[in-house]
């Protein structure tokens, strides 16, 4: 559950809904809302701080890290994580180098307009803290 919440957070870091140095609910408010012990909440917190996504001052909160650039930086940080998972899946079907960077550029080619549209719509939905659709919940 606290990787849902860490998910939930760093994705609304990446889209921009939560800003640099904004502050964020407190540990025992999210873990209300949430419906999750203040454990759960303070463990995410946590593992946050130190990938830099948020900072805590003591007495004062949590707040988004002012870091320069840091959803460019998540977001890469994402981007990759999911290219070291292709490039695994290219040396188990044996493709080359130049077959690799073909695929990526069909895809890229494939994928150019929509890519816009899409990242609109997914900077606008909720995101979820659960995939079971019977214990959704959402952070604010």
């Amino acid at each position: 559950m606290y990787e849902q919440i860490m998910e939930q957070i760093t994705t609304k870091v990446m889209a921009g809904d939560w800003r640099p140095g904004q502050s964020l609910p407190s540990i025992r408010e999210l873990a209300s809302a949430s419906s999750v012990s203040v454990i759960t909440v303070k463990r995410a917190y946590l593992e946050l701080e130190r990938a830099g996504v948020i900072v805590t001052r003591q007495g004062k909160g949590s707040f988004v890290a002012e870091t320069q650039d840091l959803a460019k930086q998540l977001v890469r940080d994402e981007f990759d994580a999911h290219l070291m998972g292709m490039v695994g899946a290219a040396h188990k079907l044996g493709m080359g180098g130049n077959e690799v960077v073909e695929h990526v550029s069909a895809a890229m080619i494939a994928t150019a307009p929509a890519s816009s549209s899409s990242t609109a719509a997914n900077a606008n939905t909720s995101t979820k803290l659960s995939t079971n659709p019977s214990s959704t919940r959402t952070i604010k």
